[in-house]
This record gives structure tokens, C-alpha cells and sequence, in this order.
């Protein structure tokens, strides 16, 4: 029968404990995940000194802050692995009952780990620990806030760079990208911000996770409403869709599953109290709530507004719509820069051409990426906002804008008259480039711009003054 000597180190082992006790209170690791940690860490040490076969056990005891670590060995007549096995002779130093074959538990002194174990295999030892901790507040940290993806948090600022915001919520590292920023608001060092928790990634060969937090994100509108719209929050409204560009404008299309109450109403509020509420977080970003409609025409028509609809053709196979707009709510319907058709498009999934009441023309935004972000900028700054208006302009009023040469504005004309029949260019009365070396094919006309007319108000809810 296995005995174990009586004789007992003296050493004071709790401060090792103790020491260890305080790390992963500082890391958060739960105390049994900690005494885990510590009897692997011990493991890997006996097995360095004494062979991956040998045999021990290992106690520690948290609340008394001690560590016992047993060999053990078989008692055998001669000796031929000391790590595995002991004399009789040894084992029986005072005579005690031990028989060849039995089980012989030695303590291991471990008043000296250095002396005992050598500086090398401690420093490695050590090293082992705190991999294994980080590995485990790593893995708490994913378990914690993986549960918290697309919920809003509130953070701290403490460190601003040129394209990142780094927060700090309870002790963790957050990174908010410049592309998940609003692009009109400065973050300053120590101020609160609310944002959504977008993503918890996990990069191999990396300590921590990166936690990736969002302001520009949609998802982060829609959970301002249902923090701030008690009827969205109790499932009496339901957001069917959002679409939004950070800082600028944003639509956000409703339902109401209560007949008995006003979706659009319900989220404006009395006096825009509850709009204006979440327009402040988003730096005063004009929202504009609309009432949705299974309807695919009604809805389009609704996602354009303020701009007042007179006709519309959809074509569901393509997912397009076709939609004719009096002259004077061309603008309104285009949007600054052609934000307004460009969030009804993203709020609707189809793809909407806006053609003038008074006869067939083509929005200038759909040439956008063929005349380049600049320059169709500066087309509508002087109320050249269709391809007809475009192919009737003074050519020389057109050269004069910057980034518009003979050769663009020829190519730009080929491009806008493809997309008519002859006789529909008819009465558009084409003059040349007035320039000597230009030799291309004869083209457009005296400048009479569109006329751009002031926005009116929004219908539906909108925050826009």
C-alpha cells in the first residue's frame, strides 16, 4: 500500500498563489478556470524534469494559497529511472512497511522553485502562465461581446488617430474606422459616444480581439428608434427599411400593426420631440420618415418625397421604375448632389429614372459616374440637371467649368444622344465646339439651364428645415 512521507516542506507557498489570485482578478478569470491554469503550468514543469512518463500529482489549494506537488514511483530492489522508480532501501528510511511493487509518493520541496526546477524552465513556466491568461480573458472577451453584436453600447474616447477612434468600454479596446464614423463630427479624448457593436473579430496569431464599433451603420439608426419610439420597441411599428448617408440625410420607411396608430406620427413625435432626439446623436442628420406600402408604386412614390410624383411605370422583372415628375420638382426629386433619389433607390431596391412631365429627358445623375463626382457637381450648381438641358448648353459655358475639356464634352454628348431616338433631338439645336482644334462630330446648344426650384417641405416626417 502506497504511503506518503510524512516529512512536509516549509515553505510559504501563498504568496505564488496569491500572486496569480491577483492577475486573474485583474483579467477577470474565474478562480477554478485560474487553479486549472496553475496545475497545467506546474504539469509542464514536472514533466521538463522528470519525463513526459512520469507519474505526480498536483494540489492546490486556493484558500490556504498552497501547492503540493507528489512523484510517484514504484519501489523496485535496484534502480533503473530514478524519475520512475525508487529503491526499497530509500524508500523505507526509517523503516517504514514499503514492499517492492508498491506505489511510493515523494513531496517535491519547493522552497527554492528556481534552485528546484532551474531560472530557465521558471522564466518559461512564466511565460506559459501568461500566455494561457491572455488566451482565457481573449476567449471571455469574444464569449462577452459576441453576445452584444448589433446592440448600442456606450464607450469612452481615449485615443484619436488620423483614421481610427479608439474606445474603451469596461476595460476592453474598441476600434471605430473612419469608414464607421460621421464624417461632420470630431471625437476629443475622454468624451462619452454611444455606438453599435458591429463586429467581434478574432485574428490568428493575435492576443486580443478586435472589436469594431459603427456609427454610420444603418442597424445603429434603427436601434435609435427603437430605443427612442416606445412603439417601435413594443413591436407596435416595425421598421421595414433603412437607408442612410452618415451625417447627411437618411430615410427610414415604417408600418404600423395597429391600425389605430400613426407610424409616421408615432416616430416623429408631438413637435419633433422624439425625431429630434436621435437627429442630435447624428450630428442634426436629416431624417425622413415615410409610411411604407406593399404596393411597389406607392412606395416609390412615397420614398421620393418631398418631390411630388405625377406618373410612375415599374417593371418588376428588372426592378425598375420609370417615374415622370412636374418641372418644378425635378430638384426636389433629384436631391442635393442626387441624394434624394439615391437613398429612394437604396430604401426600395429598384432602380428609378426620373423623366421631366413636359417631355421625354434623362436625369443628369445617371450619368454621374461617366461625368465624374466633380464636375457633375458643378452641372447642377448651374442648373444643368438633364441630358437635354446638358445637350442644349452654350458650349462655351460648359468648357468654362473646371474639368470639362472638348474632348469630355464631345464624348459626353456621343454618350447622351445614344440614349434618344432622332426624332426626339429634333428640336434640339446642336452648334459646334467653339474650339480650333476640336474636330469631333458638331454638338450642343445655347445655355438654358433647368430651373432649379427651392425645396419645399417634406411630406411624411421629416427633420430637413
Amino acid at each position: 500500500m502506497a504511503k506518503r512521507k510524512s516529512a512536509k516542506s516549509s515553505i510559504n507557498k501563498q504568496l505564488i498563489i496569491e500572486a496569480f489570485a491577483e492577475m486573474a482578478r485583474q483579467k477577470n478569470i474565474d478562480r477554478d478556470l485560474l487553479q486549472g491554469i496553475i496545475e497545467d503550468t506546474f504539469s509542464q514543469m514536472v514533466r521538463k524534469k522528470y519525463g513526459q512518463d512520469s507519474n505526480f500529482d498536483i494540489i492546490v489549494n486556493m484558500d490556504k494559497g498552497d501547492i503540493e506537488i507528489y512523484l510517484l514511483r514504484e519501489v523496485v530492489e535496484e534502480v533503473e529511472d530514478p524519475n520512475l522508480q525508487i529503491s526499497l532501501e530509500e524508500a523505507n528510511p526509517e523503516k517504514e512497511e514499503y514492499e517492492i511493487g508498491d506505489e511510493h509518493l515523494t513531496e517535491l520541496n519547493l522552497e527554492n522553485l528556481s534552485e528546484f526546477f532551474g531560472r530557465r524552465m521558471i522564466l518559461m513556466a512564466a511565460q506559459t502562465l501568461s500566455q494561457r491568461v491572455r488566451e482565457v480573458e481573449r476567449d471571455n472577451v469574444v464569449a462577452e461581446y459576441s453576445q452584444k453584436v448589433g446592440e448600442i453600447i456606450v464607450t469612452e474616447v481615449y485615443q484619436v488617430r488620423r483614421n481610427d477612434v479608439y474606445v474603451m468600454h469596461n476595460k476592453v479596446e474598441m476600434r471605430m474606422p473612419r469608414n464607421e464614423q460621421i464624417w461632420r463630427e470630431r471625437y476629443k479624448k475622454g468624451e462619452s459616444i454611444r455606438a453599435l457593436l458591429k463586429e467581434v473579430r478574432v485574428h490568428e496569431g493575435q492576443g486580443q480581439p478586435e472589436i469594431v464599433i459603427s456609427r454610420s451603420d444603418p442597424k445603429f439608426l434603427q436601434r435609435l428608434f427603437e430605443i427612442e419610439i416606445p412603439e417601435i420597441y413594443d413591436g407596435i411599428i416595425e421598421i421595414k427599411g433603412i437607408a442612410r448617408e452618415p451625417g447627411e440625410r437618411a430615410k427610414v420607411a415604417v408600418m404600423s400593426l395597429d391600425e389605430r396608430v400613426d407610424p409616421v406620427g408615432a416616430c416623429v413625435g408631438m413637435k419633433g420631440v422624439r425625431i429630434h432626439s436621435i437627429v442630435r446623436e447624428l450630428a442634426n442628420e436629416n431624417i425622413d420618415v415615410i409610411p411604407w406600402s406593399s404596393d411597389v408604386k406607392q412606395f416609390v412614390t412615397r420614398a421620393l418625397q418631398p418631390a411630388k410624383v405625377k406618373e410612375i411605370a415599374i417593371d418588376t422583372e428588372t426592378r425598375t421604375a420609370t417615374v415622370v415628375v412636374p418641372d418644378d420638382q425635378v430638384s426636389l426629386a433629384i436631391g442635393k448632389n442626387g441624394q434624394n433619389v439615391r437613398l429612394a433607390m437604396k430604401l426600395t431596391g429598384y432602380s428609378i429614372s426620373l423623366v421631366k412631365e413636359g417631355g421625354e429627358d434623362i436625369e443628369l445623375v445617371e450619368f454621374r459616374e461617366e461625368v465624374g463626382d466633380d464636375l457633375f457637381k458643378l452641372l447642377i450648381e448651374a442648373e444643368i440637371e438633364t441630358a437635354k438641358e446638358f445637350l442644349k448648353a452654350d458650349p462655351a459655358t460648359l468648357l468654362s467649368l473646371e474639368g470639362m475639356t472638348p474632348e469630355k464634352l464631345e464624348e459626353l454628348r456621343r454618350i447622351m444622344m445614344a440614349e434618344f431616338e432622332e426624332d426626339e433631338l429634333r428640336d434640339i439645336d446642336i452648334r459646334p465646339v467653339p474650339i480650333a482644334e476640336a474636330t469631333a462630330e458638331p454638338a450642343a446648344e445655347s445655355a438654358t439651364a433647368g430651373n432649379k426650384s427651392a425645396e419645399a417641405p417634406e411630406q411624411g416626417g421629416s427633420t430637413e428645415q
